[in-house]
């Protein structure tokens, strides 16, 4: 159970409600915004911000969706493992892809720009303050200065914000395999929910 009390999208100020088309969306597709709600404004902001990650994004969304996965496992998000995203199905990601997670420097399905993506989202989940020069200039081998800075506000994201969902245990939704917090889950080993 939600360790923070959800607000169905009725008790939600209706700007925030629109600006997430809370009322079209499943309860899983409106996510944590349903404990944020009770900070209208705050709401309001963080759903600009994600907002303009999403609209602005240059990078695959293969990618950020590899990124967003390995981090979650870090991050023992488990809404955030259980969860793919539409465009990124689209864009190739397959479960096949999502267990190459479980070691991605060994993966043969993983490009070298994919793998550097994944190490630098893995170091700023566990060891933020390893990541040195030489990360940065293997990011750069595959990435625009635009896009390395994207990659890090996109993980920045992802880490702060699934670590903040899993303290709220939001796992009513989930599968089975994701619902028990005293157990370590991966997104390799369990069933997946695809959301838009």
């Amino acid at each position: 159970m939600s360790r923070i009390q959800k607000l169905d999208p009725d008790q939600w100020d209706p700007e925030l409600r629109e600006m997430t088309h809370a009322d079209s969306a499943t309860p899983l597709e409106q996510g944590l915004m349903r404990m944020i709600a009770h900070c209208p404004e705050l709401g309001k902001g963080l759903a600009k911000f994600g907002g303009a990650l999403k609209q602005g994004r240059t990078l695959p969304e293969r990618l950020v969706e590899l990124v967003r996965l390995r981090v979650a496992f870090h991050n023992q998000c488990r809404s955030c493992m259980a969860i793919r995203y539409t465009d990124a199905l689209n864009d190739g990601v397959t479960e096949d892809l999502v267990c190459s997670l479980e070691n991605p420097p060994a993966a043969t399905n993983l490009t070298d720009a994919e793998k550097a993506a994944i190490a630098y989202g893995e170091m700023m989940a566990t060891n933020h303050l390893a990541i040195d020069d030489e990360v940065y200039d293997n990011l750069r081998k595959h990435f625009s200065e635009a896009q390395v800075v994207e990659l890090g506000m996109t993980v920045a994201f992802f880490v702060g914000f699934g670590r903040l969902a899993a303290t709220w245990h939001m796992v009513e939704e989930l599968p089975e395999q994701y619902q028990d917090a005293s157990e370590k889950v991966a997104p390799w080993q369990a069933d997946s929910i695809v959301v838009r």
